[in-house]
């Protein structure tokens, strides 16, 4: 059977066409040619643009939760470990009076990091349960604590090294961290350490998938922790 010379000499012209001993004018008209790399050019129908449309328009995966609008990016990593979190979110839409997050943080952080994480939250509309602001000063904090975490949608931890050390002495995150785990509606938010840090401290808070500020500013972790509890 005759070959074509397509692949070699290219087809640019029709006399080209028609002198393959395979082709052998049939598609006269037809340019077919390849570019000086190894990969063939494509009809202007499947351009890159409309290859792109189809993860999103820009590369990355778009969870059905983020808005058409939202320039919020994310991996498929966090997709996936996000996306349970959002459907319980969407459940307890019916359920009257819960914050949207409670703020799990270390006692050294409440002026630091964890006021900035909630500050950030709060201006996207998020309600949030912060001990600083929602435990009033002689009222019994654990007691407090239940009380949010009961009445809150999700748990944020702010894993720090000031809580890594807090869990490390059993102090009162400890607490929180167990009743947050036993709800198994828990986002880590690792700033200032790693997550091999944490899994040496907790490897099951560990285990879990989060965010980290070492790979995105503290803004856009806001960002996406907004979209996630948005209804």
């Amino acid at each position: 059977m005759a070959r074509c010379t397509a692949p070699v000499y290219g087809h640019r012209t029709a006399s080209g066409a028609a002198n393959c001993p395979a082709c052998g004018g049939r598609y006269s008209g037809y340019r077919y040619s390849y570019p000086s790399s190894s990969s063939p050019s494509y009809p202007s129908s499947v351009s890159s643009g409309s290859a792109r449309s189809s993860s999103g328009g820009s590369g990355s995966p778009r969870p059905r939760w983020s808005g058409a609008g939202s320039s919020v990016s994310y991996t498929p990593a966090q997709v996936r470990s996000l996306t349970p979190i959002r459907e319980s979110v969407e459940k307890q839409a019916s359920l009257p009076d819960l914050r949207d997050v409670f703020l799990c943080h270390a006692w050294n952080d409440r002026g630091g990091a964890a006021k900035e994480l909630h500050d950030l939250l709060e201006a996207r509309g998020v309600s949030v349960w912060f001990s600083e602001k929602d435990v009033v000063l002689g009222t019994p904090l654990l007691r407090e604590i239940d009380k949010g975490l009961a009445k809150s949608r999700v748990g944020i931890v702010l894993v720090t090294p000031a809580l890594l050390r807090r869990v490390q002495g059993a102090g009162i995150s400890e607490k929180e961290l167990s009743a947050l785990l036993a709800r198994d509606l828990l986002v880590p938010i690792v700033h200032d350490t790693t997550y091999d840090a944490l899994r040496e401290v907790s490897p099951l808070l560990g285990s879990r998938s989060g965010l980290d500020t070492a790979e995105e500013p503290m803004e856009d972790v806001a960002a996406k922790l907004a979209e996630l509890v948005t209804l």
